[in-house]
């Protein structure tokens, strides 16, 4: 239960940073804080054991729903701005798409994973997760300054 709330509390936090700067932090410290806010949860995605298989589940199709919902705020964001812009960001939209999508197969090994796989498809999953906040974090950064709120 404490993983949950560890890795939600993060999130939150990454969430709520927004694609705009704060006034006082840089660009950069929002990028190396979202990215140690990542290695924290990745390593609170290895915490979990084979016995937390279902919560872990749980607390990961939570996760991967919010990450959506984002995808498709920054989305909506995106489609308002210019028409250099939204070609611009064509192809960052579909590939977080596609990450939001390998993420989704991994969820489903996760699931399906045997004590004996357990340990392989979490490191998979971590893999992906991480890719996924990484390029999430990448993407709000170049909507923060490409396109005003």
């Amino acid at each position: 239960m404490k993983n949950i709330l560890v890795i939600t509390a993060l999130l939150a936090a990454a969430f709520a940073a927004g694609c705009k700067p704060s006034t006082n932090e840089t660009t950069a410290q929002q990028l190396d804080k979202a990215q140690a806010e990542t290695k924290v949860a990745a390593q609170q995605i290895r915490d979990y054991t084979f016995a937390q298989k279902a919560e872990f589940v749980a607390t990961m199709k939570t996760q991967l729903a919010d990450l959506n919902r984002d995808l498709e705020e920054i989305s909506a964001k995106i489609e308002k701005s210019s028409e250099t812009a939204r070609a611009e960001a064509k192809p960052k939209l579909a590939a977080l798409r596609d990450q939001a999508t390998q993420l989704s197969k991994r969820l489903d090994e996760v699931t399906n994973a045997t004590e004996s796989t357990w340990g392989t498809v979490k490191v998979d999953f971590d893999k992906a997760y991480a890719a996924l906040k990484d390029g999430f974090a990448q993407t709000r950064q170049w909507v923060s300054d490409k396109i005003a709120p």
